[in-house]
């Protein structure tokens, strides 16, 4: 019996919901702290050098991942997209026990390009579960599993940097891996698929004619929904990357820092869970497109404030509220692609959106580590701009949807 009939969707829900928490932790559990690895393990010392290795620790995965996402949606429609979830976790529990035996920062880049190249894990769970839920509880579906990303990385940023702590950025790495062997396992031997792939004998040929129409008719919105989503990654990763060295910059020494960037991860994963929890019941009982214009305008002062913060009592609730509002932007269209989107299509759709995802987090990083070669401050203030002109560009997108509207009419 179909998921959607017999409500063991809830159980397969949750099942993907505690792999994504396990494998978000698991890679949380180091890679914010890849800035104190590259200095303290890897020699790095140099101010311009460090901005330079961190910048492209931060982009390079985003590079591989947007060329192999659409590749791995084909063969999601086409195989399955279970089996793409599964391999996304089993690749990064690999790659990341080999990061923690890297003794130079190109063999850690190398490392986190094929990261990019051979994981993402959010993608395959976003298509498989957005094929799996009824279309009515989608939304929830979609928010529900962006909150557990974001407390998957509240667990692994608390949690690693008491790790890192107490027995190094290394060992960190080595638990990164361990996390996401879980997560893969949890996956393949506790979940089913029931939506056949375009690669086995469909349930019936109406389905599919109608998943074909609804796709043609979907061109001109679905497009500028991956315009917004690449738009959205560059300017959510544009201080992503440096946030730790403004944790150092207060902080004022090496020795320690990980437990207080581990700390504000951590606060941040609290306001996102928050986030994605009622942007996913919001998304069902309202237009997604309409909840981002609001909450880009509260990012964009929220991140402004950034650039004069000195003290960590400011910095954990400013951070933590920014990260809120943030955080409701990305899943708002998640969920539209998700209700949008025929079944049939998913894989290639999501798929998709990974590549524009990933090209905003690859040019993202890589401005930011110019302007933060300058200022690092300033980092977060050109951040604040990038969120107004995020609000601009929703409520442009809503005003020709609107236009479009009353022309059908």
């Amino acid at each position: 019996m179909p998921l959607q009939m017999s409500g063991a969707w809830k159980k397969q829900m949750a099942l993907v919901w505690a792999s994504q928490f396990l494998s978000i932790m698991g890679f949380s559990f180091a890679l914010p702290f890849a800035p104190f690895f590259l200095q303290q393990e890897l020699g790095v010392v140099s101010h311009g050098e460090l901005q330079m290795w961190v910048a492209l620790f931060s982009s390079s995965t985003a590079v591989t991942m947007g060329i192999a996402a659409p590749l791995w949606g084909l063969l999601a429609d086409r195989f399955g997209k279970r089996v793409m979830l599964i391999r996304a976790n089993l690749a990064g529990a690999v790659v990341m026990s080999l990061m923690g035996a890297v003794q130079t920062p190109l063999m850690l880049i190398v490392l986190r390009m094929l990261q990019g190249a051979l994981t993402g894990t959010m993608t395959a769970a976003q298509a498989f579960l957005a094929g799996e839920m009824p279309r009515e509880r989608r939304g929830l579906a979609m928010g529900g599993l962006s909150a557990a990303v974001y407390s998957g990385g509240l667990s692994g940023a608390f949690l690693g940097g008491f790790v890192a702590y107490g027995l190094g950025y290394r060992a960190a790495f080595y638990l990164s891996g361990v996390l996401l062997l879980a997560a893969g396992l949890l996956v393949l031997l506790c979940t089913r698929e029931t939506v056949a792939p375009a690669g086995r004998p469909p349930v019936s040929g109406e389905a599919l004619t109608s998943a074909r129409v609804h796709w043609r008719d979907l061109s001109t919105t679905f497009y500028g929904v991956l315009a917004m989503i690449g738009a959205i990654a560059l300017v959510r990763q544009f201080d992503m990357a440096f946030l730790p060295l403004l944790v150092q910059d207060i902080y004022g020494s090496l020795e320690g820092v990980s437990l207080w960037s581990g700390g504000l991860y951590a606060c941040s994963g609290v306001a996102g869970l928050l986030a994605g929890l009622a942007t996913g019941w919001l998304s069902d009982h309202f237009n997604p497109l309409r909840l981002v214009v609001g909450a880009a305008v509260f990012a964009a002062i929220l991140s402004g404030w950034l650039m004069v913060i000195h003290s960590f009592a400011v910095l954990f609730p400013v951070r933590f509220f920014m990260v809120f509002f943030a955080g409701t932007l990305e899943p708002a269209l998640n969920v539209w692609l998700a209700k949008r989107v025929p079944e049939a299509r998913q894989g290639v759709a999501f798929g998709l959106a990974s590549t524009t995802r990933s090209i905003g987090w690859a040019i993202g990083p890589l401005l930011a580590g110019a302007v933060a070669a300058v200022n690092l401050r300033a980092v977060f203030g050109v951040a604040s701009a990038g969120y107004l002109g995020l609000s601009l560009l929703f409520a442009l997108g809503l005003r020709v949807r609107r236009k479009n509207e009353r022309r059908t009419a």
